[in-house]
């Protein structure tokens, strides 16, 4: 039987380079430990805890992690926190792995495919904090529709966060930034943080440094907070 989230159209890579033979063991030994069931997860039934064999305090999802480096070093820093990260770019997952085995971190599940699917399986107000960081700008205008933020998703998101909860976003991409700030502040169940502009070009003092950050730094990265109402 056709699996439900692959009717869904995804745009962008699966796959890179070829994984070292330590990345490839990873994939096919740990991954199926601490992968997300779909088949579960697709109802509006399932709270972010039930995906967890352990009690946490807290939930957060973490949308497109990249390399997993700041996934993994939240996961380090906040041992009472259940994270949920998804990347469907394989490579990018088998690099978070290493960071998972290297340092025994528990407190991770990984879903390989659209975070959408998640989103759309959760209960309302299951999350506590919602991490967006620097996803793909698509940058040609016929593309737009490709972008995460969108008045869909946007909903969905203030459907699943707990009303207090946080929802941090980044982009070095300024007409990704004016798109995701515009559907953001359309949404009355979100209240943008930022006082000043300090707010939105300095990132939160909890906010792990990692490589491609460093390397995003030769722009202009914006960091903006949004609290659900």
């Amino acid at each position: 039987m056709t699996k439900p989230y692959l009717k869904r159209k995804f745009y962008g890579r699966r796959k890179g380079k070829t994984l070292t033979q330590k990345r490839a063991d990873l994939v096919d030994g740990l991954l199926p430990r601490i992968a997300l069931d779909y088949d579960k997860s697709n109802n509006r039934d399932r709270s972010a805890a039930s995906f967890f064999d352990k009690d946490y305090n807290e939930f957060w999802l973490e949308i497109g992690f990249g390399d997993g480096a700041h996934m993994a070093e939240q996961a380090r820093r906040n041992p009472h926190v259940g994270h949920i990260g998804c990347e469907p770019f394989m490579n990018g997952v088998a690099a978070l792995l290493c960071e998972i085995d290297e340092d025994n971190i528990r407190n991770i599940k990984i879903w390989t495919n659209d975070a959408r699917d998640v989103m759309d399986g959760l209960k309302d107000a299951t999350l506590d904090r919602v991490f967006l960081l620097h996803p793909d700008p698509w940058h040609k205008t016929k593309h737009h529709k490709r972008r995460f933020i969108q008045g869909a998703t946007v909903a969905s998101l203030a459907r699943i966060i707990r009303p207090g909860g946080i929802l941090r976003i980044a982009t070095d991409d300024q007409g990704l930034c004016e798109w995701m700030l515009w559907h953001m502040t359309r949404c009355k169940s979100f209240e943008w943080t930022a006082k000043s502009a300090k707010d939105w070009r300095d990132p939160p003092d909890d906010w792990p440094v990692t490589r491609y950050g460093e390397k995003k730094l030769a722009g202009i990265p914006v960091y903006m907070e949004f609290v659900r109402c």
